[in-house]
């Protein structure tokens, strides 16, 4: 168990019967009232993102959720298929659950997978990937104005603005947590 008066970014708890992340918090005096502890926390099953205000002092269940690295092999109907490198252990994981992630992830890909007694949690990609530029627009002569870009779509089927510069075939190094270009590779 931990207090609200405890949090650290990065910690899990379980609260209503689901497993979050605290991702911020703050304690909140207010010059009238009680004071509470503002946590935006997120959701480790479905990756959605709600703030709470907590009493302080309440207690939660600690969650220890174990990471482990495995490598993305291939997709089969729906799910994606993963194997520990060292046991050769393989897992499937649903598409659905996948929905972000999938846009970055080629087969051959390392990735953290996020378990919690038994449970797949989810996928954690490094923060910035290289991924080749399959298909894009030509980069049109006099059009230069500030920080002019154009569509590129990515061998995973991803598609973002590049600077005029990259052609087809470039290497891209492209963010997963926002999905923006970042810089060639």
């Amino acid at each position: 168990m931990i207090s609200t008066n405890e949090f650290k970014n990065g910690i899990c708890v379980e609260y209503e019967g689901d497993i979050y992340q605290v991702m911020e918090f703050q304690h909140v005096k207010p010059g009238k009232g009680q004071a509470f502890v503002r946590s935006k926390i997120k959701n480790m099953r479905t990756g959605s993102i709600r703030e709470f205000a907590f009493q302080p002092g309440l207690k939660l269940k600690l969650v220890v959720i174990e990471k482990k690295i495995m490598q993305y092999l291939y997709k089969d109907g729906s799910n994606y298929i993963f194997m520990d490198s060292e046991t050769f252990e393989q897992i499937e994981i649903d598409e659905a659950r996948l929905e972000w992630e999938k846009q970055f992830m080629i087969e051959g890909t390392n990735v953290t997978i996020m378990d919690y007694e038994g449970e797949v949690l989810g996928v954690q990609l490094k923060e910035k990937v290289p991924l080749e530029v399959i298909e894009c627009d030509p980069g049109v002569k006099g059009n230069t104005a500030a920080n002019a870009r154009k569509k590129a779509t990515l061998e995973t089927g991803y598609v973002l603005d590049v600077p005029l510069f990259i052609e087809q075939g470039d290497k891209v190094v492209v963010s997963t947590i926002t999905g923006a270009y970042d810089s060639r590779a």
